[in-house]
């Protein structure tokens, strides 16, 4: 079970030729900067774009190929806006029908309770559109998208017209779907924070193509790609939770490589989180330092050196088969006589914990 995209389509002077292919369930990010394509692609893939050629399958089923085209409303698709397009004349239980009517009863996947639930609006039920917030607003839209029990859920930059609060308030909600929904989410997004929260795979897109697509993990730490190069470069590490320490308010975290200590309020053993840590966070040592501020000290191999500029550079390192990046002086890079295959250990100075 997959998606398959291959699609083409000129706009003046601006071309698309993107193919990529994911699971058939979790989310995918399309990311890059402004202007690479990622709403073009997403439209075309929703049939907004007739002139678009190419292939598509969703999960066995042939949206579009060059003898075939599925029109728009014969697309078992969601599709969430940055603007939440409601009904303001309606309630939220009315706009919420909406999307349910659109599919006949012996077809429904999702019902109204659980879409309520699951977005977190039973008290919105009798309330207003216009008398929303942003963040409610999204919600409702996001729940009514899924009232039409679509085989795949478009997300374009649902945040993006959000200010911080509403963002700070609806993440949470887009982190359960990401953990309960059985379907595949394109998520389209430039910002880093939401890829790293939300992503299970990502697809980076520049001038209207795709230049790489893979796990989250992977695509963040590849020295051969603009994201790993950027001030903001960062490894994601999938963990579980082992314990907590109350006295001095820590959590203690698994990884293959070892047991990160990260602040924080409690979380139950056995919770799997994802850790986020910046490269410029990353010191390295010779040898396993005593009589340091630092906890979290882990054995690990040189895979690659890159330059980042004439006096830095990118060192990905093997912790147990998890990758991480250092970013250090190209001077401490020969000091320590760096070189692939080198076994080295990698000081993390500090881990926000993506719960």
């Amino acid at each position: 079970m997959s998606l398959e995209v291959d699609l083409s389509l000129r706009r003046g002077d601006f071309h698309l030729e993107a193919g990529f292919q994911a699971p058939g369930e979790g989310v995918t990010a399309l990311f890059g900067p402004s202007g690479c394509g990622k709403t073009s692609l997403l439209r075309a893939i929703a049939g907004l774009e007739p002139m678009a050629r190419g292939r598509l399958r969703v999960n066995g089923d042939a949206w579009q190929s060059p003898n075939h085209f599925t029109p728009p409303h014969r697309r078992p698709l969601g599709y969430v806006f940055q603007e939440a397009s409601l009904f303001p004349h309606l309630d939220v239980e009315q706009n919420l029908c909406f999307g349910l009517r659109r599919i006949a009863p012996r077809q429904r996947r999702v019902g109204l309770e659980e879409a309520v639930e699951l977005l977190g609006i039973a008290r919105l039920l009798r309330r207003r559109c216009m008398g929303l917030s942003g963040g409610e607003r999204q919600r409702v839209a996001i729940a009514r998208a899924l009232l039409t029990s679509p085989r795949l859920l478009l997300m374009d930059e649902p945040l993006a017209a959000l200010d911080l609060a509403s963002k700070t308030e609806i993440l949470p909600f887009l982190e359960r779907l990401h953990g309960e929904l059985k379907i595949p989410v394109l998520y389209v997004s430039h910002s880093p924070d939401e890829v790293a929260r939300l992503a299970d795979r990502l697809v980076l897109m520049e001038a209207g193509r795709v230049r790489a697509s893979g796990p989250v993990a992977e695509m963040l730490t590849r020295a051969d790609l603009p994201l790993a190069l950027g001030d903001d470069a960062e490894a994601l590490i999938e963990a579980t939770t082992h314990g907590y320490d109350p006295d001095y308010h820590l959590n203690y975290v698994d990884f293959p490589g070892g047991r990160f200590t990260v602040a924080g309020a409690e979380l139950p053993g056995g919770t799997a989180v994802r850790l986020r840590v910046l490269a410029r966070d990353v010191s390295l040592t010779l040898e396993p330092q005593q009589g340091t501020s630092i906890l979290n000290i882990f054995p690990a191999r040189v895979e690659s050196i890159s330059p980042i500029n004439p006096s830095q550079v990118l060192v990905r390192l093997n912790t147990a088969g998890v990758p991480m990046l250092s970013r250090i002086t190209r001077k401490s890079a020969t000091a320590l006589e760096l070189t692939p295959g080198r076994q080295i250990y990698a000081q993390v100075k500090s881990v926000a914990l993506l719960a």
